[in-house]
């Protein structure tokens, strides 16, 4: 295995497969650390849901999944978390990052969250999400995370006690060896972790020609883009082979990011609208919305979200608890689609990191196969042994038709 992956949450690492393997990597992915080792690739993707838990806990699995996979004989390790950084200030990118370089003796690492086909392009080390700065780009309004701050430099400043460094655009448009001795001069000038200015692919390439034999990256999806022609002797990968699934499907969003709102504004087909209120009360229950669901004209492609404005969740949040109300939602995502694969549902499209995790570790996955790009950082997937093929995709991803195009995609069509 020529490069191993910690992805701080389960959307994020199915992205990265995604960019792996379109970039010409053999890739597992997998969900949660192994218990033993996976079929030889020329990749890992380990999922972890290491987001939004305490900064503790996130360091020590994502050591556990650095000790798996450096016993694959990866060469390179490779931190993924969002093309939006989301953490909060006192984590968990930070304090994962350095207990990472900690293990492998890695004095640096670049940091690299964007992702130009997505929208995610860093400029003098600000990170802009379309043409608006992070933190106005809706991610300050987010649940669990909300990014308050577009300057990468300073908000990763407060999560780490070691030095953050930049390399600007007029370094990477001069070459490889150029952003190399602009790393070196950052480095040398006390920064261990060195923010990469990035507004299109070829920067995505420079940089990733540029950290030949770093033994720790850092990044959202868009970085693995870069990485592929470093390595010699690649298997190559393949999801010509590709057949998804003709049964049933069903769409779960539990995000309530800017672009799921639109996506089930304008959803064409059934669509039932779940209340925590009621959740909370036992007056909605798994089993009547699965009941629901079942009802459903057969071709169609029935939604159940939670999704809501920003005001309207405040609301749920002050009432119910923050991390109740969230847990709460997990868990009954995570149980109606244990119900639905019962029932013989054969495509799963969930919107949504926290939504996806539970999805997952409720189906109790451990190793997809990556398929066919759905939408740019989105792929069908594939679970080793199960007899659905799902997509997990992060709120922001996709255009407003995407439940509709994801069906398709899922059920074999181009």
């Amino acid at each position: 295995m020529r490069i191993g992956a910690i992805a701080d949450d389960f959307t994020g690492a199915s992205d990265l497969g995604n960019m792996f393997t379109r970039s010409g990597l053999s890739t597992a992915l997998c969900i949660g650390v192994p218990g033993s080792a996976v079929a030889e690739t020329d990749a890992a993707v380990v999922a972890l849901k290491t987001r939004s838990i305490p900064a503790e806990a996130a360091v020590a699995r994502s050591l556990e999944a650095l000790e798996w996979l450096r016993g694959q004989g990866c060469e390179q390790i490779y931190f993924k978390y969002c093309s939006t950084f989301d953490s909060t200030p006192e984590g968990n990118i930070g304090p994962v990052l350095e207990a990472l370089a900690d293990a492998l003796g890695a004095a640096r690492a670049v940091v690299v969250p964007a992702f130009p086909g997505t929208g995610r392009r860093v400029m003098m080390g600000h990170l802009f999400v379309g043409d608006q700065l992070l933190n106005r780009s809706g991610m300050e309004s987010h649940p669990l995370t909300p990014m308050t701050e577009p300057d990468l430099r300073r908000w990763l400043a407060r999560q780490t006690s070691r030095g953050v460094g930049h390399v600007d655009i007029t370094a990477l448009r001069e070459g490889a060896e150029a952003t190399r001795a602009a790393l070196d001069a950052a480095s040398a000038g006390g920064a261990a972790w060195i923010v990469m200015d990035t507004v299109d692919d070829a920067d995505l390439m420079t940089i990733g020609a540029a950290v030949k034999g770093e033994a720790l990256v850092s990044g959202g999806s868009g970085l693995g883009l870069g990485l592929a022609q470093n390595f010699d002797g690649l298997t190559g990968a393949a999801s010509e082979d590709w057949a998804g699934r003709a049964g049933r499907a069903v769409a779960l969003a539990g995000s309530c990011s800017r672009m799921t709102q639109a996506q089930v504004a304008a959803h064409d087909g059934p669509a039932l609208h779940l209340d925590p209120h009621a959740i909370a009360a036992g007056d909605r229950t798994v089993a009547e919305v699965a009941d629901w669901v079942r009802e459903q004209p057969a071709d169609s492609v029935p939604l159940v979200t939670s999704t809501m404005a920003s005001e309207e969740l405040a609301k749920v949040q002050e009432a119910l608890g923050r991390d109740r109300s969230a847990e709460m939602m997990e868990a009954f995502f995570g149980d109606l689609a244990k119900a639905l694969v019962s029932d013989g549902f054969e495509r799963l499209i969930v919107g949504g990191g926290e939504t996806s995790g539970a999805v997952v570790s409720a189906l109790g996955l451990t190793v997809c196969r990556i398929g066919p790009q759905i939408a740019p950082g989105v792929p069908a997937l594939a679970p080793d042994g199960a007899p659905f093929v799902c997509t997990l995709k992060s709120g922001n991803f996709g255009d407003e038709a995407f439940f509709a195009t994801a069906a398709r995609v899922l059920g074999g069509e181009a």
